[in-house]
Formats: C-alpha cells, structure tokens, sequence
C-alpha cells in the first residue's frame, strides 16, 4: 500500500479493505476519468465556456501536456497546489493535469482574497498558485505579491489568461513539443487510488476555513454514484453557473458529468439573462446550482422571452430549498427538481427520478452511495429508531477520514466509532429518506427552549410576499438568546412585523416559532459560495444592540 500523505488520516484497514473487496472503491485515479471520456468519446465536444470549445480528446491531449510541462517546471508529484479559477475551460487542463502528474489541487474560490489565501497556503503546505492575471474588476498582482511575502513555501505562480515577468505563463508551459515518450512519463507518474487527489476548502462562514482531503478512490465513488442518482448522461448538457471552486459545481457539476461523458457549460455570470441565452444557445438540459441562485432565475422578469424547453432537470442544494421554490422551479420551468443535500466532507444526498415533487419538498432523498451508512444520534451516542430527531452522522467508501492536520477538530468531529458528526439534525424515515430539521449550530436557545431557525425559515418562506429569509440568534441578557428574523421582501413589496407575526400564527406556529425582532433589508448578504452569510447578520445585530 502506498505511503498516504502525512496529516492525512487514513481510512481504518478493515474498512478499506472491505471497500476494495467489494469494489466499491473503483481502483482509478481521478486522471483515468478524462481519459475513459476522450477514449470513447474523442469528438464528443465536452466543454464550453465564453471563449473556446473543447472536445474529450482535445481536453485530454492539452492535460497531458499541461502535466508535463508542470513536472518540467519543477512541480512534484504530492506537491499541494492552489488553484483559484474563474469557471473557464483552463480548469479542466489545470485539474486533469495535476491529477496526471499526482500533484494535489486546493480549490479556492476566485473571490478568496489575501486572508483565506494566506491561510490556506499555509495548512496545505501549497508550493504554487495557479490562477488569473485579472479577472472582472479585480487585478490579482498584488494580492498575490501580499501572499507571497506571507507564505514563503509558495514559491511559483503560473498565470492563466495574461503574463507577469518572473512568473510562468499557462499558455507556455501548454505549448510544449510532444513527445514519443509522452506517454511512458505519463504512465510512470500515475498515482495510487488510495492517495489523496483533492483538497477542499470547507465552506464555513465562521472562523478560518478547514481543509478536507479526499483520495481518489473516495471522490469517485462519491461522484459516480450521486450522477447515477440523478440520471446524467453523455446526452446531458449540464451548466455550471456556481464558482468552480466551490463543492457542489466541482463534484456534482463538473467531476459528474465527466464520469457520465456530458457536455459541461461554464457560465463565468450568474445574471439572469445571460443565463437564459446560455440555455437556449446550447440547448442545456440539466442545472447544478444553490438555491439562492435557482430562486433567482425564477425571479427574471423576462423568462418567457427565451426558449428553455430543453430543460430537465436542477440538481440543486448547498442550502435549504423551500417548498414554493421546488413547486415554482417544477411549474414554471417544467424541470424536474432534485433535492440534495452535499458537502465537501463527502455527505451526498438526493432524491430520486420517481420522486414526486411533494417529497423533493419535505426531503433531500437518500444517500447517493448505497454503500455509505447514515444514521441519527442522540446526544450520547445512540443510534435513534426511525422518523426521530438527532444529529446526522454517516461513513463509508465515499467519506472523507478527518480534516488535514487537524488532530483536535478531528476529535470533535468524529463519534467513537468513526461517523463524522454533520452537525445537522434530521429524521430518516423507514424508507431512508432524509428530512433536515435543523441545524445543532443554528439552534437558538431561549432561557433553556431549543428553537429551531430552520424552521422558523421554512414557516415565514411561504408568506407569498417574502423573497429571502434568515433567522439567526439574537443575544439577550435575560434569557440568553432570541429569534431575529431578517427578511428580504419580493420587489416593491411592504411588508411589516405585524403582518409576519400575523402570517405565522395564520400557520398555527407555536408562540417558540414567533421571532421577536424582526429586520427587513433590501438585499441578504452572501457568502463566496452564494449561500447566506449568516455571520454577517448576527454582527449586525449584536452592533444595533450595542453587544
């Protein structure tokens, strides 16, 4: 067995062997699933984004390349690597590249700045940084200059769309000379599928970002089985609108349709309009996206001017999906919505093509993997029967072992017998779907009365005049905690704290479920992954109340 990485927990040895005795790890490196695509599907095209057009075999012949040219330059096989990339084609040549090679890619998203850089530099023990000249309105020089300064073991920089004197160039190192013996290097440097491929971020909106690593063996399994789940397809044109860096668009969005041999679209925008001329340009039949962005779409005033019968399905999650926002995205885009539930620690949920939307309302579906086990606990351990309450914890072939060099949060984040502890509370019925009911962090505690903000959200959703809602603990020095809800109301809508109040006790919510303060905003605060930064808004309100 190879050497895994160190500050890598392992998978324990009678798990692993089991997986592999029973193939539910595939035994492939991740490089192997671009190539299988270009073998079969050489002409197939398999990327799009707003400035070039690739097909398997030309992503596969440039990735080759590309893995060389980065060997030539000095970047070793295990040497961690940033990438920070908007969501343009030089992803797929970057990612596949370093899979080739052995290198391990760390995934930033492209508006991380010179703190979670720096940071993440640091615990992953970065070497390089690869990533754009410019991008939008923001020039990448300095903070990279800042970064460098911080971060002495990152010591290359490879730019991507532009030239900076002194560091190396991604459209050089891609135009190197082939060669015969391409090939044989190529073989040579395959990794193990039981070492570590990837290494992700975690997506927290408190305090600095963990990071996840994942082997080869384990993101397969994970992927593969979530695109089956979902029925993607070499037919399937799926557009990708979420940054490249964040979980959800990387493993279901880009690494799925891959393992599936579909079309991928990359949408460097999430505005309305050149979403929809996205769709009825190149005919984009399934959608990966968090829910903020898919409530949004539904929301452009001008959806029925474009032609999306195309359209099959969304595959949405990365945050809760309100009812209304399942039944509108079914109704008004004649799509079929499947709920999920994911997260880069390797939790992946979804519901299924016979599901109707009812349950896609009340639930995020089953495990994708037949293979992971998921189960709820109570507060001691204890594995709760059927339809009961308790924190969400699951294991297997498709999740992760334990944080990168992360020994004391790995301790509180793993039962005694190695579940990881999700954090999230639900219920999973007889037939094993999964219905979150909230969140252990998000649970709001007033004078001893666990409230749960997730619900209180579920219940304000629904008034027909809200577009956006969060509920967040409000400090109080008498019992502790309060609910405070903010509310972004739809366009032009008035809406006031009577009227809430009157709508929730209109839905027989219990006196727990009445929030006590209430803020109405025009716009909610988000989070790089487009989810809502409900850090932000519990500084706002400790601010107004002088805390």
């Amino acid at each position: 067995m190879t050497d895994l990485l160190e500050g890598v927990v392992p998978y324990p040895p009678e798990d692993a062997q089991r997986y592999n005795h029973f193939r539910w790890w595939y035994g492939l490196p991740l490089g192997d699933v671009l190539d299988r695509a270009a073998d079969i599907l050489p002409g197939k095209e398999g990327f799009v984004d707003r400035t070039s057009r690739l097909t398997y075999a030309q992503a596969r012949d440039t990735a080759d390349r590309l893995a060389l040219g980065l060997l030539e330059a000095g970047i070793q096989p295990l040497d961690r690597i940033l990438i920070q990339l908007p969501n343009w084609n030089e992803f797929v040549y970057v990612y596949f590249a370093l899979q080739k090679l052995g290198a391990i890619p760390v995934l930033l998203i492209d508006r991380y700045r010179q703190f979670e850089i720096e940071h993440l530099g640091r615990l992953s023990g970065a070497t390089a940084w690869i990533g754009p000249v410019e991008y939008k309105k923001t020039d990448y020089k300095p903070i990279i200059q800042d970064v460098l300064a911080e971060v002495p073991e990152l010591q290359t920089v490879i730019t991507v769309r532009g030239y900076v004197e002194g560091w190396l160039s991604l459209d050089k190192l891609m135009a190197r000379e082939s060669s015969p013996t391409d090939g044989e290097r190529l073989a040579a440097l395959r990794p193990d599928p039981m070492q570590v491929a990837h290494m992700g971020p975690t997506g927290g909106t408190t305090g600095a970002p963990k990071i996840v690593p994942r082997t080869h063996n384990s993101l397969i399994t994970g992927f593969d089985f979530c695109s089956k789940a979902w029925q993607l397809h070499s037919e399937d044109v799926t557009l990708l609108p979420g940054p490249i860096g964040h979980d959800l668009t990387y493993s279901k969005g880009f690494i799925g349709s891959v393992l599936s041999m579909a079309k991928v679209v990359f949408s460097d925008s999430t505005e309305n309009q050149y979403l929809f001329q996205t769709i009825e340009r190149e005919r984009v039949t399934a959608i990966v996206l968090v829910p903020t962005l898919a409530q949004r779409m539904l929301q452009f005033e001008d959806l029925e001017s474009y032609d999306v019968r195309s359209l099959r399905k969304m595959h949405s999650a990365g945050g809760a999906s309100h009812p209304d926002l399942v039944r509108e995205v079914s109704r008004k885009l004649n799509m079929k919505f499947y709920n999920g539930y994911g997260s880069t620690e390797g939790i992946t949920t979804i519901t299924r093509p016979y599901d109707d939307v009812e349950t896609a309302c009340r639930s995020v579906g089953q495990p994708t993997c037949p293979y992971d086990t998921y189960k709820v606990i109570d507060s001691r351990g204890n594995e709760l029967p059927p339809n009961q309450q308790g924190e969400l914890v699951l294991k297997g072939p498709g999740v992760f072992t334990g944080y990168y060099r992360s020994p004391e949060e790995n301790h509180k984040a793993f039962t005694a017998d190695g579940y990881f502890k999700t954090g999230d509370l639900a219920r999973i019925d007889e037939q094993g779907y999964i219905t979150l009911t909230g969140r252990l962090k998000e649970m709001i505690n007033r004078g001893g009365e666990s409230i749960s903000a997730t619900e209180i959200e579920r219940l304000i959703s629904e008034h027909p005049r809200v577009a956006a809602v969060a509920v967040i603990p409000m400090p109080d020095r008498d019992l502790g905690e309060r609910a405070c809800a903010y509310i972004e109301p739809a366009q032009e809508a008035r809406l006031s704290f009577d009227e809430i109040i009157s709508f929730l006790k209109s839905k027989k919510a219990s006196v727990l479920q009445l929030p006590e303060r209430i803020e109405f905003i025009k716009a909610m605060p988000y989070t790089q992954a487009q989810k809502l930064n409900k850090k932000a808004l519990i500084q706002d309100i400790e601010r107004k109340l002088g805390y």
